[in-house]
C-alpha cells in the first residue's frame, strides 16, 4: 500500500511539473509574438536605412525574425503597379520604342 501511495505522489509531481512547463512556454510564446508585432509596427512607422538602425522595439526579436520582418516590410512597401517602361511591339522587339 505504501508503494502505491509513493507512485501516485511521484506521478502527481511529474504531471504538475509538465503542466507548469507548458504554461511557462505558452506565456513566453505570447510575449514573443507581442514583441514581434511591436517590432513590425515600429518598422512600418520608421523603416531602418542601415543594419545598425534597428528600432528599440525590435531588441527582443531574433536576428532571423528581424531580417524577415525588414524584408517583408520592404516588399510590402513596393508598388503593386507594373513598372515596365519599355514599349514592346507585337513582334516582341523594342525597335524605335526607346527615346
Amino acid at each position: 500500500m505504501r508503494r502505491r501511495t509513493l507512485w501516485i505522489s511521484v506521478s502527481a509531481v511529474v504531471v504538475l511539473a509538465i503542466a507548469a512547463t507548458i504554461t511557462i512556454m505558452r506565456v513566453r510564446a505570447v510575449q514573443y509574438e507581442d514583441t514581434v508585432q511591436a517590432c513590425k509596427a515600429a518598422l512600418r512607422a520608421d523603416p531602418p536605412e542601415t543594419k545598425a538602425d534597428k528600432p528599440a522595439a525590435c531588441s527582443g526579436v531574433t536576428a532571423d525574425d528581424y531580417l524577415t520582418l525588414v524584408v517583408s516590410n520592404a516588399i510590402g512597401g513596393m508598388s503593386k503597379k507594373d513598372q515596365d517602361t519599355l514599349d514592346y511591339y507585337d513582334n516582341g522587339t523594342i525597335d524605335g520604342s526607346i527615346g
